[in-house]
């Protein structure tokens, strides 16, 4: 294995661990403080990205699209919270089946607007393009794009759960629900921004998403897989855990794909199984 092609999959890894980053982040959030699999967190990926598609056709603004994408996915956010799930709150079953049929819904109703067939953005229209070259590397600048953009959002994350008043109140939430309601503080709200939030990034993650993979009706699916992938093996509830665990799974990807491609689906969900094995908690998880 040359230097280069090593430093290559090495980027290749990283920037999709920082794709799943997005989604896993907002999705860990959600359910380490609301207790909600919420299973149509996908489905926001799926809307951000085909609206960002539609958008950037229309405007020819990579930055318009991104916007409107993540804008439009914590719309559908705040609308699933407070229109629907709030009526079944703390009934675990009724909660997971209507999320996935809240992710059938959306699948199919793309599936009819805009078929089948493949989408992506294109190139250009004020997206990072073209190739990095340095002797005989050479790496595209939109995977560079990624890396960047995601460790921005990952930073203010980090920042905004550590040190802010709202971040104390939801590590608060996720330790113990029943005593900051006791508090006085309003969980209620906290649920639904937390919610909202968690739509943005997955609906940011979409967008980006779309000028790197090759989107389907079916793309939601596939990475919600990966993001409660992340989530097992980073921790419930934790930034740092869904970064680590990102990259993590990212990384195995990346690598597995080339040098073992028979075994790339076996490669990423082994991790997790061994870690609900030896540490059911994740990495960076803490106890109940």
């Amino acid at each position: 294995m040359s230097g280069v092609f090593f430093l290559q999959q090495l980027l290749n890894g990283i920037s999709f661990g920082a794709l799943l980053f997005l989604i896993a982040s907002g999705f860990t959030l959600v359910f380490g403080l609301m207790r909600i699999s919420n299973l149509a967190h996908g489905a926001f990926y799926l809307l951000g990205a085909y609206i960002a598609v539609v958008t950037v056709a229309v405007t020819h603004s990579f930055w318009v699209g991104l916007l409107v994408g993540a804008v439009a996915a914590a719309v559908i956010g705040l609308g699933l919270e407070r229109g629907l799930l709030r009526r079944v709150r703390g009934k675990e079953m009724p909660e997971v089946l209507l999320t996935v049929g809240v992710s059938f819904v959306i699948a199919d109703l793309v599936l009819w607007i805009f078929g089948g067939d493949p989408k992506s953005i294109t190139s250009g229209n004020g997206a990072p393009s073209g190739a990095l070259v340095i002797g005989d590397f050479t790496y595209p600048q939109y995977r560079l794009f990624i890396i960047g953009v995601t460790l921005v959002i990952g930073t203010a994350l980090f920042l905004a759960q550590r040190y802010s008043k709202f971040g104390a109140i939801v590590r608060a939430g996720v330790d113990n629900r029943e005593a900051a309601s006791a508090l006085g503080i309003d969980i209620d709200r906290v649920f639904t921004w937390v919610f909202v939030v968690g739509a943005a990034l997955a609906g940011v993650a979409g967008a980006i998403g779309s000028g790197l993979l090759s989107l389907s009706p079916s793309s939601g699916t596939e990475m919600l897989l990966y993001a409660m992938v992340v989530v097992i093996v980073g921790g419930l509830g934790s930034i740092t855990g869904a970064a680590v665990g990102a990259v993590l799974i990212g990384l195995i990807d990346a690598f597995t794909k080339v040098l073992l491609p028979e075994f790339a689906y076996f490669t990423i969900f082994a991790p997790m199984a061994l870690i609900l094995v030896f540490r059911p908690r994740g990495l960076f998880g803490r106890a109940a």
